[in-house]
């Protein structure tokens, strides 16, 4: 995967539009768990970004957007369901955190991984 594509990926989770009806943020607000493979495919975008954007000094006001919305309103999204009673995957809060954990990574500049223990 390269820089484009993981930056589409990246920005295409966070938009509801006709041509991806399964957006992370999208299927979670409706309740439903993220399609197999799909937090895979982000937390690989994510290292991508990081690894592409680790020498410059910002961000694009887009991608920047869309990694907020992707380690910030997905926690919501998952507290909100829970107490809605969804029945989230198992992993799944973890995923989010390790989510968190690569945006603020490429906000930061230096990979961050999660305490022992966390997750």
């Amino acid at each position: 995967m390269n820089y484009e594509t993981a930056r589409k990926l990246l920005v295409g989770q966070t938009i509801a539009i006709e041509e991806n009806p399964d957006a992370l943020l999208m299927r979670m607000q409706q309740g439903k768990p993220p399609v197999p493979g799909q937090i895979t495919s982000i937390l690989l975008a994510l290292k991508v970004v990081f690894e592409a954007l680790k020498p410059s000094p910002s961000l694009d006001r887009e991608l920047a957007f869309a990694l907020y919305e992707l380690s910030v309103k997905s926690q919501q999204l998952f507290v909100a369901g829970r107490r809605a009673g969804v029945d989230w995957p198992p992993l799944l809060k973890e995923d989010l955190l390790r989510i968190a954990f690569a945006v603020e990574s490429i906000f930061s500049g230096v990979w961050q991984t999660p305490p022992a223990g966390s997750l």
